[in-house]
């Protein structure tokens, strides 16, 4: 069979919107010849809709736009869709909505599969809104015997994963099915999976090999199509692929853009060795990735939401070099406004760096002076500093008032261009509290929120590999907040080499300050410090702007801690 893979990147609640995409992409399949074309997971309405589902009338335009998208495949010679989408249940208990695959053929819903194994951990919360299938079923499309998944329904592999999550697997449920069906039905045993599968950094590995393990067990030819795109925090990579029953890749899709890619089934089960049809993203490496991931997340955020432009910061440092690299790539020099905001801390290199870098990207840029600011707002409070017995020594508050004139001034700004505020904090700041509430984290969206900054290093260098785009002193001057005379971050932070990999093994692998001390050969003051730090600035993290996610554990929806808690463990 000739199946197209509609690797799409659908809006959340742009029924009309995903409804021509379709549209478009099934006509792009069937110029090619294709008998059924694959759309993701819940495409019609786009993925995650969280709280949308529980509206009536949002469920009821989804099945709107599914009927529609049925009207599609009327006619001779016309390609089945096999397309996600939310549903209402027919029981009279349950949750009231179900997520199903619907496969349409001749202007009507032919079958509906209704998933199975609702996740509920990390950045998932399907079991807040979606009643599970109670059992699979193999369904016939075009003459050929199919068994149709939705994405986590072939996660549950007993023989690959070393404890499971479900008790059920309901690709192995199928299986045993298939075993049932006549000849010529059961011959090749092809398994569907329309998928909505955030990025994380190894996710697609882990999903060819997962699926490789599978196809390889049930002698199958199994095909996933994955959404692409951003939804808030969320970014899907697409690379979309089939596999053969040898359990290797034949064709995959690109990775962070829209594709449609093509396969013959046939070819999977005639070569075990086929050839890759595409692929060119295979070889991309971690920073490369990270680097598409985040202008993916930061185009979306911003074109999604209805903005075109972009205000940065820029402090001469590192960090908001990449920010604003990052958007200059997202939405084009024209719509990225660089704003420059000197105080008396402020090294005159700072301000030469940013400067440069505004010129070297190409982007508008002003400047903003706000020690007059800062001088009123020290001798208006310090009556009152005074008066409560706080003395009126330069410390922390006088340090913070900085970053949060500069924030008001960034936010002004916004207000009166309709520009969004991108942050530029790194995950490292973030992780310890670094960063001034209000101050440098006001904005709509943490872009390197997510990036460590031993790699926000990496990527800069890697923006860096053609021609000097930001400027090199700004790579090789000690990192500073210069919010007090020769303030270096190692006058707080440990180095960021030796800080980044405590911060990565206690927030991503939870491990305790002890194991962290035993891998990593370090002191367990220094780790519990850290650890200190972290746990001390909860409150700061959910506060903060939207991060895009690019590891496995990002800060945002997908970890959850109190913030009024006793740590003892």
């Amino acid at each position: 069979m000739r199946i197209a893979l509609a690797q799409i990147n659908p809006t959340v609640g742009d029924f009309s919107g995903n409804l021509r995409k379709i549209a478009e992409f099934v006509e792009r399949a069937a110029a090619q010849g294709a008998a059924l074309v694959m759309f993701p997971e819940l495409a019609t309405c786009g993925y995650p809709p969280a709280d949308l589902l529980e509206k009536e009338s949002f469920v009821r335009r989804a099945e709107e736009t599914l009927a529609a998208v049925s009207e599609l495949t009327h006619g001779l010679d016309r390609p089945a869709v096999l397309c996600g989408a939310p549903m209402r249940c027919e029981s009279a208990s349950g949750k009231r909505v179900r997520n199903v695959a619907a496969l349409m053929d001749d202007g009507e819903i032919k079958f509906v599969q209704q998933k199975m194994l609702l996740p509920f951990y990390d950045v998932f919360d399907e079991q807040r809104y979606f009643d599970p299938g109670k059992q699979q079923a193999l369904t016939v499309v075009k003459g050929q015997a199919v068994a149709i998944t939705i994405c986590e329904d072939a996660w549950n592999d007993k023989m690959f994963w070393p404890r499971q999550l479900y008790p059920v697997d309901p690709i192995e449920d199928l299986m045993r099915q298939w075993a049932g069906l006549p000849q010529p039905l059961s011959r090749h045993r092809l398994i569907l999976n329309i998928s909505a599968s955030p990025f994380c950094h190894g996710k697609l590995e882990v999903r060819q090999k997962m699926i490789g393990a599978l196809a390889k067990r049930h002698g199958a030819t199994v095909v996933m199509v994955n959404q692409v795109g951003a939804n808030d925090s969320l970014i899907f990579d697409g690379g979309s692929f089939a596999v053969g029953p040898s359990g290797e890749v034949f064709a995959q899709g690109r990775c962070f853009e829209e594709d449609l890619l093509v396969i013959e089934t046939e070819a999977a089960i005639e070569s075990a060795n086929a050839a890759l049809i595409s692929g060119i993203d295979l070889d991309m490496n971690r920073t490369e990735r990270t680097w598409n991931a985040l202008v993916l997340g930061t185009r979306d955020y911003l074109g999604k939401c209805g903005f075109k432009k972009a205000l940065v910061g820029l402090s001469g440092g590192i960090d908001s070099a990449l920010v604003a690299a990052i958007a200059v790539e997202a939405l084009g020099a024209e719509n990225v406004q660089g704003i420059g905001m000197p105080s008396e801390f402020s090294s005159s290199g700072s301000i030469t760096d940013a400067e440069k870098l505004a010129r070297n990207l190409g982007i508008a840029f002003s400047t903003l002076p706000i020690r007059e600011i800062y001088t009123q707002f020290s001798t208006t409070l310090a009556p009152a500093f005074a008066a409560m017995g706080a003395g009126t020594g330069f410390g922390l508050a006088e340090e913070n008032l900085q970053p949060r004139i500069r924030g008001s001034l960034l936010m002004a700004l916004s207000n009166k261009t309709g520009a969004l505020v991108l942050t530029t904090g790194n995950k490292s700041e973030m992780a310890c509290g670094y960063c001034t509430l209000y101050g440098d984290m006001v904005g709509a969206l943490a872009v390197i929120g997510d990036v460590y900054k031993t790699e926000v290093y990496a990527l800069s260098q890697w923006v860096n590999r053609e021609r000097e785009v930001i400027p090199n002193d700004t790579l090789t001057k000690p990192p500073s907040a210069e919010l007090r005379p020769g303030q270096k971050d190692t006058d707080s932070l440990p180095p960021y080499d030796v800080l980044d990999p405590i911060v990565r093994a206690y927030i991503e692998e939870y491990s305790s300050a002890e194991e962290i001390v035993c891998k990593q050969g370090i002191d367990l003051e220094l780790v519990r410090k850290v650890i200190r730090l972290v746990e001390l600035s909860e409150y700061k993290r959910q506060q903060a702007a939207p991060v895009l996610k690019v590891s496995r554990k990002s800060f945002g929806m997908g970890r959850r801690f109190p913030i009024a808690a006793r740590r003892e463990v």
